[in-house]
């Protein structure tokens, strides 16, 4: 009966710790009005605009501009570097070299790989027929350490999403890491350089490549012959993955 179904229903209320009903009118409101549409709710903050670039060279641009010519991200920027020193080459690159960190030379110039070691870069670039023009180039770290010692790792945690952005935004298909410190940086190891170069790893869809930094060739010419076996078999990518 209809009374039975209340009394059941009024038993399962009082289960429920509900021990009365409001008999206000705007509570009665409230009740009649719950099955009227929802009102749209309008968002408290503007949402963000999507940025769409034209092209590669506007996407990095603007990420030039967005770091700035003298980033305070990390502490570097309190001792002693004069400039950030962004990145250089063909935004649509299908080479891209990286680097530990600007030394004097490229602090000065604010462009990476222009000093001693970055002379040689060029001759290894220019020994698989290619230009630098044709290259991307940058480092882990966009800042100069001072005495050129290593980037520390708050150091590297700050800036090193910049690289992962240039990387996405050029899409290179090898990518080859300069020296210890670049490669163990990207692939997140304490294996030696000895001990990863020749060897071909996956990266955020390119092949990474480590092979020994210009300036260690400097002091060590008799490992040039292993960064030009590093060297061919790079361009024996690139010719495999061309498009």
């Amino acid at each position: 009966t209809v009374n039975d179904d209340l009394q059941a229903h009024l038993e399962f209320f009082t289960e429920l710790g509900i021990d009365g009903i409001r008999l206000e009118p705007e509570w009665r409101r409230r009740v009649a009005g719950a099955t009227a549409p929802a009102e749209p709710i309008e968002p408290t903050e503007p949402l963000e605009p999507v940025r769409v670039f034209a092209s590669q060279a506007d996407a990095l641009e603007a990420l030039r501009v967005e770091i700035g010519p003298d980033c305070r991200l990390c502490k570097l920027h309190t001792l002693g570097r004069k400039q950030v020193v962004f990145g250089v080459g063909n935004p649509n690159a299908d080479l891209m070299f990286v680097g530990e960190a600007p030394g004097a030379d490229e602090d000065i110039q604010g462009e990476p790989f222009v000093g001693r070691a970055g002379q040689l870069l060029t001759k290894i670039i220019e020994a698989i027929g290619m230009t630098r023009s044709d290259v991307y180039i940058a480092n882990v770290i966009k800042c100069r350490p001072p005495g050129n010692r290593n980037p520390e790792p708050d150091e590297v945690e700050r800036c090193e999403p910049f690289l992962f952005r240039q990387i996405d935004l050029i899409k290179p298909k090898v990518i080859v890491a300069l020296g210890k410190f670049a490669a163990q940086s990207l692939l997140k190891t304490t294996d030696p350089i000895t001990r990863l170069r020749g060897r071909e790893y996956r990266f955020r869809s390119a092949v990474l490549m480590p092979t020994f930094h210009p300036a260690y060739l400097l002091r060590n010419p008799s490992s040039k012959r292993e960064v030009w076996e590093d060297m061919k078999r790079v361009r024996a990518i690139l010719t495999e993955r061309a498009d």
